[in-house]
């Protein structure tokens, strides 16, 4: 009986989709952070990008929570990882500016997908 019910959630839309979110490391003070929030996050949350992996913010000098496995600490701000079941997946260390940002983003979104 187990195993049918794990089949049937399995076939359900969505059941097998990776939880993936954009993990950004800050700390106050950080330019680059302002910036990224300045030209950035206003739009992070209604672009595709957003939907596909939703930001959580954590700070720097705080104890990385307990839900995230990272393959190192962040060491620079900011720096944002892309998680997947938290799980690091990949990152970008620092903030490459609106431009480079974007493709650098959708490049961690590939290696994320099946």
């Amino acid at each position: 009986m187990r195993a049918l019910a794990t089949l049937l959630l399995m076939c359900l839309p969505g059941a097998a989709l990776a939880e993936l979110s954009l993990v950004m490391v800050e700390q106050d003070g950080c330019v680059y952070c302002a910036r990224w929030d300045a030209e950035i996050a206003p739009a992070y949350a209604n672009t595709e990008e957003g939907r596909r992996a939703p930001l959580r913010r954590i700070d720097l000098h705080e104890p990385v929570p307990a839900d995230l496995e990272l393959d190192s600490a962040p060491r620079l701000t900011p720096t944002f990882i892309l998680v997947d079941d938290g799980e690091e997946v990949s990152r970008i260390e620092g903030y490459p500016g609106d431009q480079f940002f974007w493709p650098m983003l959708d490049a961690l979104l590939e290696r994320a997908e099946p």
